[in-house]
């Protein structure tokens, strides 16, 4: 229940400093205007700025120092989000029940759309008056790297080329280390850099935190899917649906990626122990990433 209220109220002020800061920027096209408002309110639950605050909790950083690196790993995802709908990527028609941008506007609007919003988290993290200038580079390098070749991009990049083909369990790990993986590093990475005074040993244990994090969220959602195919299709159907994808039940099997994401989640409890009970909500979270049920 703690969780569950900090991350409504976290999902709250990101949500109105993001409001604030799209209300801020151009309207010179309306149309793209109201694209990136759509794309960004979309339903999405802010996992990766709740990441930023929890870290910021751990190391006593007030929230204001945070809200700006909050809003930029946001504003990449949903970037992210746009352009791997589109129909050269994954084309897909909908997203949480709603049109994709693509669909709802065009595709050269939802291209520009991703474009805007990627630059603007640049812009937000440059203009944050509330940490110094070394922190606003270290916050634009980390969120730089994680999205790009080094990270993000090399992810999906990775994803496109295994199209057809069957992937060993360690090139299955590089693939989402770098696109789902990277930027849950960076919110981690980012929020820990808001702070004044973050000793190397704090950020590595943060950064294991989140590496582990990142792999039991990736291994659980394949765990759903399964279970989804197999209530929805029949439990030999849908498994034989699931283990044609390259996911971590199909190499492991159901139990043994259950037991690898069991063990993630004990890893990411033993990368916290430097920590005192600020930290806890970290470790609530890493507890709730593998026993969700959606």
């Amino acid at each position: 229940m703690q969780l569950k209220q900090l991350t409504q109220d976290y999902q709250q002020r990101v949500d109105q400093a993001l409001e604030t800061i799209l209300q801020n920027s151009s309207n010179i096209a309306p149309e793209l205007h109201q694209a990136m408002h759509y794309s960004v309110f979309n339903g999405g639950k802010r996992v990766r700025p709740l990441l930023v605050y929890l870290t910021g909790m751990a190391l006593n950083i007030a929230p204001e120092k945070q809200d700006a690196a909050a809003c930029a790993v946001e504003l990449i995802h949903c970037y992210s989000l746009v352009h791997d709908d589109m129909p050269a990527m994954d084309d897909d028609d909908l997203r949480r029940g709603k049109p994709t941008c693509h669909k709802q506007f065009s595709e050269a609007t939802a291209l520009l759309t991703g474009d805007a919003l990627q630059t603007l988290a640049f812009e937000v993290l440059g203009k944050n008056t509330q940490i110094d200038a070394e922190q606003i580079v270290a916050t634009i390098n980390a969120l730089a790297h994680a999205s790009g070749a080094a990270g993000m991009a090399a992810g999906q990049a990775i994803d496109l080329a295994a199209t057809g083909q069957q992937l060993s369990l360690q090139q299955l790990k590089l693939m989402h280390e770098h696109k789902t993986g990277a930027l849950i590093h960076a919110s981690v990475k980012m929020g820990a850099l808001c702070a004044p005074e973050t000793s190397a040993t704090e950020l590595a244990a943060l950064e294991q935190y989140a590496n582990n994090i990142g792999l039991s969220f990736q291994i659980k959602d394949d765990i759903l899917d399964i279970e989804s195919d197999t209530e929805t299709l029949g439990k030999q159907q849908g498994a034989d649906i699931s283990l044609n994808k390259a996911t971590y039940p199909a190499l492991l099997g159901l139990a043994g990626a259950k037991e690898m994401a069991q063990q993630c989640h004990q890893n990411a409890l033993d990368s916290l122990n430097i920590f005192d009970q600020k930290a806890d909500p970290l470790r609530w979270l890493s507890k709730y990433i593998i026993t969700r049920d959606h």
